[in-house]
């Protein structure tokens, strides 16, 4: 074993948690849409997504800038 491989290791660790993390918030944000789905109110479905996204985001052990979205374009809400 060579002396970086526990800082690697470490590091994918930390990688991986913040992958599931990640996917629970984009698993949440889906859940929250698909309840108003069908309603012919796009705009609600986005907005319940945005706030579970957000929700979930407060959840995650990180301290980062979100650069995802296309709220400038569509005028959504933006994360």
């Amino acid at each position: 074993m060579s002396a970086d491989q526990p800082q690697l290791l470490q590091q994918r660790d930390i990688e991986q948690d913040l992958a599931l993390e990640f996917l629970r918030v984009v698993e949440e944000a889906a859940i929250a849409a698909a309840r108003t789905m069908g309603q012919g109110e796009r705009d609600t479905s986005d907005q319940v997504a945005v706030q579970a996204m957000r929700r979930e985001f407060e959840r995650v052990p990180i301290d980062g800038t979100i650069v995802i979205g296309e709220g400038e374009r569509d005028k959504a809400r933006m994360l």
